[in-house]
């Protein structure tokens, strides 16, 4: 049943409270230390002097001069942060008291009003297997605030899952550099493995990516419960399956751990930072540990 309007805002409002009080008391400092610098500008040459790197030389204005000058940059203190949200049909899955969908939606809130303290414009991409909207990047709370509503009642056309779409969407829609925080279960279609791969060799290259791994327990393994029916939340398939199996079950944890070590890889050979958070767990703790290791 769609929520209505009063009951989206009442979220948003409740949302608001909640992610701006820890960006404000956990995350605006770390933030800020884990993504300044991602950007530099070019700011002027000037004469070589004893202990500058030889690799900012600008062998041009050399060659004219006839003596070593290098290129000094500047950071660029404004930055634009895009958050890539995965909408497919498996985010409305949790076992417990939250699904996969509300903890991405306060992980983005959270990062969305850190990137705001930091004076810093924030874009989003909502995907599932196309990109299904894309908000360009703005400042201010009443545009932060837009991309929650979003994110609560937004309704995607598609149930399935292509990443490489949402990462290619990314490389050719922001042509200056970016930070951008993809917030997926990763539950990725096989057939897009490769694709995924070359689309995040690229968008790597050019901007500074961060991906956001939200899963749930029960998408581990299987509980000894006898027969059960089971459902694809992307394609709709249906299945009845005995748990009370041990076979059944390992072939389930199987299956997953070789999804799960695929997705790893990926990200791994593509030096992609990665924080992993569960339905069940603590997102504080984990987004605290990844600013940390940055």
């Amino acid at each position: 049943m769609r929520e209505s309007e009063n009951d989206i805002l009442r979220r948003v409002r409740k949302i608001e409270i909640k992610t701006r009080g820890l960006s404000s008391e956990i995350f605006a400092g770390k933030y800020h230390t884990a993504f300044r610098g991602r950007g530099m500008s070019f700011s002027e040459v000037r004469e070589y002097r004893p202990g500058d790197d030889v690799r900012d030389i600008d062998w041009n204005v050399t060659a004219r001069s006839r003596a070593p000058h290098i290129k000094i940059y500047e950071e660029e203190r404004e930055l634009t942060v895009i958050l890539a949200v995965d909408v497919s049909g498996s985010r409305m899955f949790g076992s417990g008291e939250r699904l996969k969908k509300s903890i991405m939606t306060e992980i983005a809130a959270v990062l969305a009003f850190s990137a705001a303290q930091n004076n810093d414009k924030v874009g989003c991409i909502f995907f599932s297997d196309r990109v299904e909207k894309f908000i360009p990047p703005k400042k201010g709370r009443s545009h932060i605030l837009m991309i929650i509503r979003e994110l609560i009642g937004f309704e995607p056309q598609s149930s399935g899952t292509r990443l490489s779409e949402a990462v290619r969407f990314l490389t050719n829609v922001n042509k200056k550099r970016c930070t951008a925080f993809i917030l997926s279960d990763f539950m990725n279609s096989p057939s897009d493995r490769d694709a995924l791969d070359d689309a995040l060799k690229i968008a790597g290259g050019r901007h500074d990516i961060v991906a956001v791994r939200v899963t749930d327990p029960r998408e581990t393994e299987l509980p000894n419960a006898g027969l059960i029916e089971v459902r694809d939340a992307e394609t709709g398939r249906k299945a009845v399956v005995d748990s009370s199996s041990a076979r059944v079950r390992e072939y389930y944890a199987g299956a997953w751990r070789r999804r799960d070590e695929q997705i790893t890889e990926i990200l791994r050979h593509n030096r992609i930072d990665t924080a992993s958070v569960t339905t069940d767990g603590d997102y504080v703790t984990e987004l605290i540990k990844l600013f940390k290791q940055r």
